[in-house]
C-alpha cells in the first residue's frame, strides 16, 4: 500500500482484515507494530465505521478512507485497551490502522490519497 503525504509517496507492508473474524480481532494483542506496517479494515459499501481498541496492546493512528481512497479523517494515538468508540464521522470504505505517531510522522492529513491495487487503484 502507497500513502500520498507531504509530497512523497510512503509504501507499507500491510495485513488485510477481510473476513469478520479478521476484522473481529484485527491488532489485539500485538506488542509491536513495525513504522511502515499496518492492517486494512476494507468494507463492501462506504458507511460510518466504529472501531475501539479492546484487547489492543499498542497505540494506534486510525486512517479512515473513502471508496476513492482519498482520507477523510484521522484519529491519532488511540489509547490502548480503550472500549470508548472511535468513529469515521463521515462515510468511508476503509479504515487503516498505523503505528501511533506515524500519521504525522508523515504530514498525513485528510484529503491525502492512499493507492492498495485492489481497494484503492491509483488515479490522478
Amino acid at each position: 500500500m502507497t500513502l500520498f503525504a507531504g509530497g512523497q509517496a510512503h509504501v507499507f507492508d500491510i495485513e488485510i482484515a477481510e473476513t469478520d473474524e479478521q476484522q473481529a480481532i484485527g491488532l489485539m494483542f500485538r506488542t509491536k507494530l513495525g513504522r511502515r506496517n499496518g492492517m486494512l479494515f476494507p468494507y463492501p459499501k462506504s458507511r460510518v465505521l466504529t472501531m475501539w481498541m479492546k484487547n489492543t496492546y499498542i497505540s494506534l493512528d486510525m486512517v479512515f478512507i473513502d471508496e476513492k481512497g482519498i482520507v477523510r479523517r484521522i484519529e491519532t494515538a488511540t489509547e490502548p485497551m480503550s472500549e470508548e468508540i472511535i468513529s469515521s464521522v463521515v462515510p468511508v470504505r476503509a479504515v487503516l490502522e498505523i503505528a501511533a505517531g506515524v500519521a504525522k510522522e508523515l504530514g498525513l492529513k485528510p484529503g491525502d490519497r492512499v493507492v492498495q491495487a485492489s481497494y484503492f487503484p491509483s488515479r490522478k
